[in-house]
């Protein structure tokens, strides 16, 4: 597991499949995570489950079939899991006190299920990332940014529910916290849009 900025990503995934959205967002951590030294593990992924092409030929991503109880058994205290329950906020000290970031999939489901109980109920420190719910994607992302690049949760530029224009006539608003780029646009994995407009047909609550 090692890897040059000595910090791993985890999403424990906790669904027999892997929905389209979900690939994208998958995809874009491991490059986000390749790109600054990190290693992204997908970890539990059922023997049953064919990862889409462009996810096994990801740089930066390493998928495992066992839990990260398993793999990360001699090192418990190094792991944090982020928690939207938890009481205390995810620091830029934490990127000290821990190498593993953990994520329980899926947390971009609205309204929000408790997807992350299976893994506090292990015993695993709890980190959260604010009050509002955030893709798997923005998750990491944040987290990435406030334990390596040491810049506090409530001081990254957000942009909340965003309005995506999905017709000529028609929006429909995102119920997640995004992290926003130069342009003040919320950044979003490669292709994301094209689903989102996609699938308004089908309501938003069809897509999650």
């Amino acid at each position: 597991m090692a890897n040059p900025s000595g910090k791993t990503y985890v999403v424990e995934h906790l669904d027999p499949e892997l929905e389209e959205w979900s690939a994208l967002e998958y995809a874009n951590i491991a490059a986000e995570c390749h790109a600054s030294g990190a290693q992204f593990l997908l970890s539990s992924v059922p023997e049953s489950l064919q990862l889409p092409e462009k996810l096994q030929k990801a740089k930066g991503l390493s998928v495992e079939r066992r839990g990260v109880e398993e793999i990360f058994a001699a090192q418990k205290d190094r792991v944090c899991l982020l928690d939207p329950a938890a009481s205390q906020e995810l620091s830029p000290a934490d990127g000290d006190a821990f190498d593993v970031f953990l994520f329980g999939g899926i947390l971009g489901d609205d309204p929000p299920r408790d997807r992350t109980s299976e893994l506090r109920q292990k015993g695993y420190q709890g980190r959260r990332l604010g009050p509002v719910q955030m893709t798997t994607d923005t998750a990491a992302r944040v987290t990435r940014i406030v334990a390596q690049d040491k810049i506090p949760v409530d001081k990254i530029d957000y942009i909340d529910h965003p309005e995506i224009q999905v017709s000529k006539n028609e929006s429909t608003q995102m119920p997640f916290r995004y992290v926003k780029d130069s342009k003040g646009e919320p950044i979003m994995p490669e292709g994301m849009m094209d689903l989102i407009k996609k699938d308004s047909e089908k309501g938003l609550g069809d897509l999650l």
